[in-house]
């Protein structure tokens, strides 16, 4: 059964694969992807003969190819279908894939050749915040623009990319309060060694100490590390009789976790595991059977309801394969493909500047219903739980009666509380004090 939640009421928390394949031909360096009817390089269906080149800039490679190869296969759907579709002001979309090899000084050397020796029109990329802390600079610098597809841990508001995913209040924030409610007051926080996680903990700590809940433990992960048995053996002596897993671990990080919990037999009706980095193709990498009753918090499953998402889900996978899942940060990446063609048509123009100011107020209606972008950069969205299933889909127990407005800088840190972001404004720009 799926709980709604009135929207009044929650602003108060406020204020690998067929396509990877193809692609990971690229790791060593760039690629320039057949993405329409014939060669974009030389003979394309755009009526001046003229293409526009966009920057694909994801980990093919590494740790974090487990989430993000998949990622670039839906920024690829997106882009094929509006070139078929007659491309974007008459150009077709050539786009030039990069792989950041989940190594952050990578990223941002592949994005300083994307905009200087490709120019490109537009940066598609990241998952991590460290990559996207990475590349931050050299989009800032260079005044250029950089699409970014996957929930973060917030506290950042650049004029130089815009942020599909989820900030923590929508999706992190009604996480612990769902689980205040529904799973425990004692919690032990999971995640991986860098900015996202520690960030996101951070936040959630803050938020217990306010709702009436506990942290009784918190421990870290290098990125990419499978040694997972010293933070399993500290939650089941921080929790004896039981609690609530917090977990931000990504990448492949998570399959020894999953494994090694259900392991030790800590399973879900004892110790819920909830995760904000684990989605529909994670759970198949894994594994579904280890992960089975555990939960996620995302604004999109394949399992949500609307013609769009079933479109959708149907078209990715007669492009990839009737095994392939769809999950929310594939989904974030296809549409912001999209608001980017939506932003620039506007414009009338590539000009980044002229694109920038076209794109706030741009919407459609999404795979996961309806999206606007907000002059902060980042997206309302509709906020969903998710249940684990045996067939490794989700099933929505919890979801708020429609799209819940980004705040970039928490309503729980003290040192931003009261802070927001409009870029449409000049006079307040990245940070002000409401």
């Amino acid at each position: 059964m799926v709980t709604r939640f009135n929207r009044r009421k929650f602003l108060v928390y406020g204020s690998a694969t067929l396509g990877t394949s193809m692609l990971l031909k690229a790791c060593g360096g760039s690629t320039t992807t057949d993405t329409g009817a014939t060669d974009a390089s030389t003979d394309t269906a755009a009526a001046d003969g003229e293409t526009i080149k966009v920057g694909i800039l994801h980990s093919l490679s590494g740790t974090m190819a487990i989430s993000e190869t998949t990622v670039v296969d839906a920024e690829m759907l997106a882009i094929k279908e509006i070139n078929e579709a007659g491309g974007v002001l008459g150009k077709q979309i050539e786009a030039i894939t990069e792989d950041g090899a989940s190594d952050w000084p990578t990223f941002a050397s592949k994005a300083e050749k994307l905009i200087d020796d490709d120019q490109v029109a537009v940066v598609f990329g990241c998952w991590t915040s460290a990559s996207r802390k990475a590349v931050l600079p050299v989009f800032e610098s260079k005044d250029h623009m950089l699409w970014y597809p996957v929930q973060y841990e917030g506290q950042e508001c650049s004029k130089n990319i815009f942020y599909t995913g989820a900030a923590p209040n929508q999706q992190i924030e009604p996480a612990v309060d769902w689980l205040l409610e529904n799973k425990g007051k004692d919690f032990f926080l999971v995640g991986s060694d860098y900015v996202f996680p520690r960030t996101a903990n951070t936040i959630i700590k803050e938020q217990l100490t306010a709702k009436g809940g506990n942290t009784l433990g918190e421990d870290y992960l290098p990125l990419g590390n499978t040694e997972v048995t010293p933070i399993i053996t500290k939650i089941k002596a921080a929790m004896p009789d039981g609690g609530v897993i917090f977990n931000s671990l990504n990448g492949d990080s998570n399959v020894a976790f999953f494994k090694q919990l259900q392991g030790a037999g800590m399973g879900p009706d004892q110790y819920p595991v909830m995760s904000v980095s684990v989605a529909e193709e994670e759970v198949r990498q894994i594994g579904p059977e280890f992960l089975v009753g555990h939960l996620a918090s995302w604004n999109y499953f394949q399992t949500v309801e609307t013609p769009e998402n079933e479109k959708w889900v149907a078209d990715f996978k007669a492009e990839f394969g009737d095994d392939r899942v769809t999950n929310d940060p594939m989904e974030a990446a296809y549409i912001m493909v999209y608001l980017w063609k939506q932003a620039v048509e506007a414009a009338g123009s590539f000009d980044i500047a002229e694109v920038r100011a076209a794109a706030y107020g741009q919407s459609m209606a999404a795979p996961e219903g309806t999206v606007t972008m907000n002059a902060n950069h980042h997206l309302s969205k509709t906020v969903r739980l998710g249940e684990v299933m045996d067939d490794g889909m989700f099933n929505i127990v919890w979801e708020t009666d429609g799209p819940i407005d980004p705040e970039p800088w928490n309503q729980f840190v003290p040192d931003t509380i009261g802070f927001a972001c409009d870029w449409s404004d000049p006079a307040k720009g990245g940070k002000f004090e409401v």
